[in-house]
């Protein structure tokens, strides 16, 4: 299916735990300011463990007005105005990894609990599987236990764990964790084809 056919999917609003409702839909350009409220609304210590620098408005900036949804696809949570969430499908259009998709997903605290993250989460492997796509992989920095126990009951599962061979923003050595989840389906065992 094509990217335009997918974006065309949204907005989507959920329903989840609690009666929680919120929007689902792609970064847009004029989502700058709260983006970045989004990021300095995360807690100093999960900061810690973002690749980027999203406290820097700078960052934030060059994402808002660069936007690729073919290379990277932010799902953005909103509620009451405000984006509560974000979980990105991350591809390569070339080279060995053009079939495999990364995941990252963040909730803000308050907001956690009601299933979020994995609604999300199933948003962006159903976005990679549709996309062609036949891997997605998520990276985790030992530490982030619950992120790493909601992504295995997701179907992933652990490919390799590195004892301190991450460090955080602080410099401080954690492990470094990659789950998988194969999209393929393999028809024999499907019940389709010869």
């Amino acid at each position: 299916m094509s990217l335009e056919l997918e974006v065309q999917k949204f907005p989507k609003k959920i329903a989840l735990r609690e009666k929680f409702t919120c929007t689902l839909r792609p970064l847009k350009r004029d989502d700058e300011k709260k983006f970045h409220d989004f990021f300095q609304a995360v807690p100093e210590e999960e900061r810690m463990f973002i690749k980027h620098r999203v406290t820097e408005p700078a960052v934030i900036r060059d994402w808002c007005q660069n936007i690729d949804l073919g290379r990277n696809f932010p799902l953005l949570a909103i509620y009451d105005g405000k984006i509560i969430g974000d979980a990105t499908l991350h591809q390569q259009l070339g080279g060995w990894k053009r079939h495999i998709g990364r995941v990252s997903v963040l909730v803000l605290p308050q907001y956690r609990g009601r299933g979020l993250a994995r609604a999300m989460v199933g948003e962006i492997v159903q976005l990679a599987r549709n996309l062609g796509l036949e891997r997605v992989e998520a990276e985790f920095i030992g530490g982030q236990e619950a992120a790493i126990k909601m992504f295995a009951i997701l179907g992933f599962s652990n490919l390799v764990r590195l004892e301190d061979y991450v460090k955080d923003m602080q410099a401080i050595s954690h492990d470094y964790v990659l789950m998988g989840l194969n999209l393929k389906i393999d028809e024999e065992y499907a019940g389709v084809g010869g």
